[in-house]
């Protein structure tokens, strides 16, 4: 969604090496479905109101998420609400709903009037005997849950199988057979543990596209415990994935999900690979994310990190004129600003380019000594100093 010309990107001219670009179907534009609600909310510690689910909702629609999972309404009262007021909102994104293949769970979104609905089941025989579940009873869940959800009112069904990565492939086959046979028009390939090394769940996607075809929604769903739930994705949509389900800074259970964000920059600007996200609202709403959930994401993160585009070294401030030389990307894409701070690291270039932020007339051969004084102080504080220190500083040496 975001217009983004060349000129903005300044990455390795190897990325356009046919054997890094080929087996991405470009003709498709790859969408996003956000689960901050639902599974970003199981990071520890985080509990989301229902006003403020509503506005985080109301900020992924805007910023062109395709599709917002609202929550799971059997967990409490407040989370009900929470479904309600998003689904009457109307927002531009599909609202879907999360079951359990239980009839309470998907009675209690027919109830509130989800229209969309994403089933889960485990299919990995480690789940299935920590659930005390047989393959018998996976099958037979499956097939009355979604059943029962089309049978009632649900216009569209997606199968989640939870641990797909860790499933016996002949079952996970048998299970999508019979999640699509009952009704299901899509289906989620399902990286629980975050196991699944990114050449694997191409392998993966690739052998699900065989066996559902091309009518069937494929999605993918990959957790960072290794630090690779961005490359899985990447290689998922590679082999065929149309949807990539991710959630805000990455947030989750233990490592997290994948960062919708961070998959969207990546997808876009090193694979040209057309993506329905306008990653200029990106900080915001991943602002907003933080502020709700009471954390608060490391400075020097991808897409969103606050420190992405200041500058304290001043070997890289000598460079700040030519932002190619130091950026991968412009600002601007990720609507960005661009500043110079000042601390123990800071150089000459640095000095002269806060003079100038801030208006401030020194002749030039005081830049040395008030540099001294920044790295001293800096130093024995332990930290960057602020504007109104540095100006105490430059009127020392006027």
């Amino acid at each position: 969604m975001s217009d983004i010309s060349a000129e903005q990107i300044w990455t390795s001219e190897l990325n356009a090496l046919p054997q890094v670009q080929e087996g991405f179907d470009r003709s498709k534009t790859i969408r996003f479905y956000d689960t901050t609600l639902r599974d970003g909310e199981q990071s520890v510690g985080v509990c989301f109101t229902p006003d403020e689910k509503f506005e985080i909702a109301c900020k992924l629609s805007a910023m062109g998420v395709s599709r917002i999972e609202s929550g799971f309404p059997r967990v409490s009262p407040e989370d009900t609400e929470a479904v309600r007021r998003i689904l009457a909102a109307q927002l531009d994104a599909e609202i879907w709903g999360f079951a359990r293949c239980v009839q309470a769970d998907i009675d209690a979104h027919l109830e509130l009037g989800t229209q969309y609905l994403l089933i889960e089941i485990s299919t990995s025989d480690l789940k299935m005997e920590a659930y005390g579940f047989s393959r018998e009873k996976v099958l037979e869940r499956v097939t009355g849950s979604v059943r029962h959800a089309l049978d009632n009112g649900i216009e569209r069904v997606n199968f989640f199988a939870v641990d797909a990565t860790r499933s016996d492939l002949d079952f996970l086959r048998s299970v999508y057979s019979a999640a699509i046979e009952a009704g299901a028009r899509e289906i989620s390939v399902v990286d629980t543990i975050g196991a699944c090394a990114p050449e694997a769940a191409a392998y993966l996607i690739r052998q699900v596209r065989s066996w559902v075809g091309d009518d069937i929604v494929v999605h993918w769903h990959g957790h960072n415990d290794f630090g690779l739930a961005t490359a899985a994705a990447i290689a998922a949509v590679r082999a065929g994935a149309d949807f990539v389900q991710g959630t805000i800074n990455g947030m989750g259970e233990r490592a997290g999900n994948a960062d919708i964000c961070e998959v969207a920059l990546a997808l876009q600007l090193l694979y040209q690979v057309p993506v329905a996200l306008d990653l200029a609202q990106a900080r915001e709403v991943s602002k907003l994310v933080q502020r709700c959930g009471g954390y608060t994401v490391d400075g020097w993160k991808p897409v969103v990190g606050e420190y992405l585009y200041t500058r304290e070294s001043g070997a890289v401030a000598s460079q700040f004129h030519i932002p190619a030389a130091i950026e991968p990307y412009s600002a601007a894409i990720v609507a960005a600003q661009r500043r110079i701070v000042l601390g123990k690291k800071s150089g000459l270039a640095s000095i002269a380019l806060k003079l100038q932020d801030l208006g401030l007339q020194v002749d030039e051969e005081r830049h040395a000594a008030i540099l001294n004084d920044v790295k001293v102080q800096a130093t024995a504080a332990q930290r960057l100093l602020s504007d109104a220190e540095f100006r105490a500083i430059v009127a020392q040496h006027a």
